[in-house]
């Protein structure tokens, strides 16, 4: 058994925190209030004495690189890299080798899984080899774990695909996620076309090819009623047009990377290839529209697109090299320092961007801690400072590395069991 005491409780369902104990028994909360216990011999005790005591942190957009790439990251040191970051749940992208669309690689990936002590959950292609012109059997993939679907990394041009993705995956009560980028809009993929990459003697990404992408599949999903995500939105003009969607009565999700929140393109000169990512990092005016889509609840979900990279293969001319960078180390982090530090959201919003709403979109009971539901909960001092030095992913290519923040992760626990402790 473990108890929680003296712990601030974040609600995320009543949206309040309150100050009470936690008993976890058979890897479940068993009761929350005041806590008393005559012998504590065979029960371990946290003081969460000025800490806050949230459900597990919910990431729906991860790359695992397993299999085909791990040299870069592997299904075991992904999940490292996601405890030490408050994650009980990650939900991994398709763009694997050979890509997720089929049984066999699913398979794989969840057999593998059930080997670490976190929620290690699935997406497949919604079309196959992401050629975007076939769909996969999205009910076979379902009926055998799949948790969603996505062509992340490249968009998918043909809107006729879209609208019939779009209508089978509403039949079937699953979300799609897209990546919206139009390549034809589109020179040097990872960088803002702008003053900076004028500067660097590149042409790079426009906005607008990101803006035409997310206005269609926000209007098919319009059309269909399909639930649907559109991941790390970057643009001030896409911000608005799920916002305008919203108000439609379109079922759209977005979420917004802890870099996209913190960073502008001009970062690029000064962080090079470890600010290089798709989307890119765009103007002032977009990240402050991030921001407002994140206080207004535009953007619902805050996620990683942790994408790990070698030294090597991010140790060159800036054309050349990988976009992405790592980030389930040092998200809650980048939360509580330019979000909730900064008087943008308040520390329970900051979570529900983290756990419930991430839980949402996924159809997960997760992101809450209650009565009889299985204890997946972080442990998190809000003052304490950070330096992120050391990683338990396999690579390091964050531009954050070396910066001070706020927020440490004190303990993750995931499924009644610690699983990481400072």
């Amino acid at each position: 058994m473990i108890l929680i005491k003296n712990g601030k409780i974040i609600n995320t369902k009543l949206k309040k925190i309150v100050n009470v104990d936690i008993l976890i028994e058979n890897n479940k909360v068993k009761k929350i209030g005041n806590i008393e216990v005559e012998n504590i011999d065979n029960i371990k005790v946290i003081d969460a004495t000025n800490m806050f005591v949230a459900p597990g942190l919910i990431d729906v957009h991860v790359h695992f690189r397993d299999p085909g790439f791990t040299h870069k990251e592997d299904i075991h040191t992904g999940s490292l890299s996601a405890m030490k970051g408050g994650f009980t749940t990650v939900i991994c992208m398709a763009n694997t080798n050979p890509i997720v669309d089929n049984l066999e690689t699913l398979n794989y990936i969840n057999e593998k899984a059930k080997n670490e002590k976190i929620n290690v959950l699935q997406t497949c292609a919604i079309t196959k080899g992401f050629k975007g012109q076939e769909l996969v059997d999205m009910k076979t993939l379902k009926e055998n774990g799949c948790i969603g679907f996505t062509d992340d990394g490249l968009p998918i041009m043909d809107s006729d695909i879209i609208f019939k993705a779009m209508n089978l995956a509403k039949e079937i009560d699953m979300p799609l996620s897209f990546h919206e980028e139009d390549p034809s809009l589109i020179t040097n993929p990872g960088i803002n076309e702008g003053e900076v990459a004028k500067k660097l003697g590149l042409d790079g990404a426009k906005s607008v090819a990101e803006d035409v992408l997310v206005a269609r599949d926000c209007m098919i999903a319009l059309s269909t009623g399909c639930k649907v995500n559109i991941q790390h939105i970057s643009s001030k003009v896409a911000v608005e047009t799920v916002r305008m969607a919203k108000k439609l009565g379109a079922n759209v999700f977005a979420e917004a990377t802890p870099h996209h929140f913190s960073l502008t393109e001009e970062d690029v000169l000064r962080y090079g290839t470890n600010a290089k990512m798709n989307p890119p990092l765009r103007t002032k005016l977009d990240k402050e529209a991030i921001i407002e889509g994140l206080k207004d609840n535009t953007i619902e979900i805050i996620a990683t697109d942790h994408a790990p990279h070698t030294f090597d293969e991010k140790n060159v001319e800036f054309y050349k090299a990988p976009s992405g960078i790592i980030g389930l180390e040092t998200a809650l982090s980048l939360g509580i320092t330019n979000l909730v530090k900064k008087g943008h959201l308040d520390i329970i919003e900051l979570i529900e961007k983290m756990t419930i709403n991430p839980a949402r979109l996924y159809n997960l009971e997760s992101g809450v801690i209650e009565e009889g539901k299985v204890a997946d909960i972080v442990i998190f001092n809000e003052d304490e400072e950070v330096i992120y030095n050391d990683f338990y992913s396999k690579s390091s290519n964050t531009p954050f590395k070396g910066e001070k923040f706020f927020g440490k992760v004190k303990y993750t626990i995931c499924n009644g069991e610690i699983v990481y402790n400072d």
